[in-house]
């Protein structure tokens, strides 16, 4: 009797730890799914479930950090816009601790310093201009063909393009300088990549608009 009871714990043990997992994967997969179809609301509940059952996994991670970032803009009253995005800047500097080479941490992380920044002033923009560079070069590196990094670096060029005389002048004397780039012709050529890779994104249309219109370029902003 003792040796089947024995035999039978681990068999039992074994099975509750393959459903769990597999309770694990369904719900992410419907995280993701959540994700793709742009329901940032629906998604944010079960990515906060996923991530109290695994905190280092670094696809719940990222996805979350992502998610974050898109309820907050989206759906956050503004009080409380910066703790989420705050959060989306957590989670993906500990999905980068866990996996350095995964683009899409790198990624997540330069969204989310982007949301934290921007309706910083002048000097902090200007501070973190160089983290958000980096960040974005670095997810390219890892992966080209992802979209995203490419259309935030098309923001990081028209923003630095924008910049006054007085505030390019911070940017050489108290910050050393920027990475090459920050013109209005390196965001177009970057929402230009970000719509190659994804030609269905309004998104991508609706910044490379933007950035022909404060070029002065109202006809190619009104046809894109």
């Amino acid at each position: 009797m003792k040796l089947k009871v024995v035999s039978i714990v681990p068999i039992a043990l074994l099975t509750g730890s393959f459903v769990l997992a597999q309770t694990n994967d369904e719900q992410y997969a419907k995280a993701h799914k959540l994700k793709q179809e742009y329901k940032y609301k629906e998604a944010l509940p079960v990515f906060q479930s996923l991530l109290k059952a695994d905190s280092n996994n670094v696809n719940y991670l990222q996805d979350a950090s992502y998610i974050y970032t898109k309820y907050s803009f989206f759906y956050a009253p503004a009080i409380e816009k910066m703790n989420y995005y705050n959060s989306a800047g957590h989670l993906a500097k500990k999905a980068i601790k866990l996996n350095e080479t995964s683009a899409d941490a790198h990624y997540v992380y330069a969204m989310a310093l982007g949301r934290i920044h921007e309706n910083a002033s002048s000097k902090q923009k200007i501070a973190n201009a160089k983290l958000i560079r980096s960040e974005v070069d670095r997810a390219i590196a890892l992966n080209p063909k992802l979209a995203g990094p490419y259309h935030i670096l098309g923001r990081w060029h028209r923003t630095i393009a924008g910049f006054s005389a007085i505030e390019k002048e911070m940017i050489n004397s108290f910050f050393g300088g920027v990475p090459p780039g920050g013109s209005y012709d390196d965001a177009v050529k970057s929402f230009i990549s970000a719509i190659g890779l994804e030609p269905k994104s309004m998104n991508h249309q609706y910044e490379l608009a933007q950035t022909y219109f404060e070029m002065g370029k109202e006809v190619e902003a009104k046809f894109r």
